[in-house]
């Protein structure tokens, strides 16, 4: 049964910038294009298209039988040939016209901002979301020079974890970022192993002279445990914070917030948080590098109580996989 496409659900045209706008269903496969449809995003003749095509398979640049389709046209008995989206720039860097050399100046810029940074953004995409994502990360850019314990540069750690978020982080200003996790198993956590794998933690630091004794201590007795407790805390018999996702967030914000120590409460609730991810094995440390999580505790220290929800939220976000 052949493939039917109505030609409404897709439009394609190249934008002021030389880049290739693509309107339609992506969920119905509308991302294919024909000869004429390609024709008109470079300007140039369909027998231009035809003899570019040719070549391209002819020289095995692209595999015909994976990027060409037959497809129905609604209310059409004939078949038309459809050509998948990587045909386009191929053509695109063949055709000579003046949408085409525009074309090629937007790629080669979109490919040199990505050899230099490591990352490209199509902001006409998320046009709508973006600068909702810039206000959410602002706040973390300006805190860090003057917090006088990392540079800008571990606040763009930050940033990159969001990366594969951009289009949610709009909800930070709806504050409809996520209130709960996907992992629900159980994780053994006592106050008394989170004292002493703190404890571990304060005796290697004061070993490489990097800590007082000073570190780790609590303000008043029970104040790890008064954590703990709110963490675990339970209501009709059912957890309050029913994921491990949930669990991990208001550790790393209790630990922070609640200043359970005289010295080193951001360090502790660090490593708390990590300590945990990784007990519940969700620690995922090709995406939470040290600079992204200083960055991040940075953010929950420095945030207002009013917004505890929202932060939530964000760290939840993090480690949604």
């Amino acid at each position: 049964m052949r493939k039917k496409l109505s030609k409404k659900e897709v439009v394609i045209y190249q934008a002021k910038s030389g880049a290739i706008e693509i309107r339609g269903d992506f969920a119905k496969e509308t991302i294919w294009a024909t000869q004429a449809q390609i024709a008109k995003v470079f300007n140039v003749e369909r027998s231009v298209v035809t003899k570019h095509i040719g070549n391209i398979f002819k020289t095995k640049e692209i595999d015909e039988k994976r990027n060409v389709q037959k497809m129905h046209i609604a209310n059409s008995d004939k078949s038309v040939v459809f050509y998948s989206l990587d045909i386009m720039p191929a053509v695109g860097y063949r055709a000579n016209s003046a949408k085409a050399i525009n074309f090629r100046r937007w790629a080669t810029d979109v490919l040199r901002k990505h050899v230099l940074d490591g990352f490209t953004i199509n902001r006409s995409r998320i046009a709508k979301n973006y600068d909702s994502f810039i206000k959410a990360v602002e706040h973390v850019r300006n805190l860090l020079p003057a917090s006088g314990v990392v540079d800008t540069e571990s606040a763009l750690e930050l940033i990159k974890l969001f990366a594969s978020t951009w289009f949610s982080l709009t909800a930070y200003d709806k504050s409809t970022l996520p209130t709960n996790g996907a992992t629900k198993k159980q994780v053994t956590l006592t106050a008394a192993d989170l004292a002493k794998a703190i404890q571990e933690l304060k005796q290697d630091l004061i070993v490489k002279d990097l800590v007082t004794d000073l570190f780790a201590s609590e303000r008043q007795q029970g104040s790890i445990a008064g954590i703990v407790g709110n963490v675990l805390q339970s209501f009709g018999g059912a957890d309050m914070y029913a994921t491990v996702e949930e669990k991990a967030a208001h550790l790393l914000y209790f630990m922070v917030k609640n200043h359970p120590f005289t010295d080193g409460n951001k360090r502790s609730g660090a490593f708390a948080f990590i300590w945990f991810l990784r007990k519940a094995r969700l620690l995922d440390t090709t995406r939470m590098s040290p600079e992204a999580l200083t960055a991040l505790t940075l953010l929950v220290a420095e945030s207002n109580p009013q917004d505890k929800d929202r932060v939530i939220g964000l760290v939840l976000m993090l480690l949604k996989k």
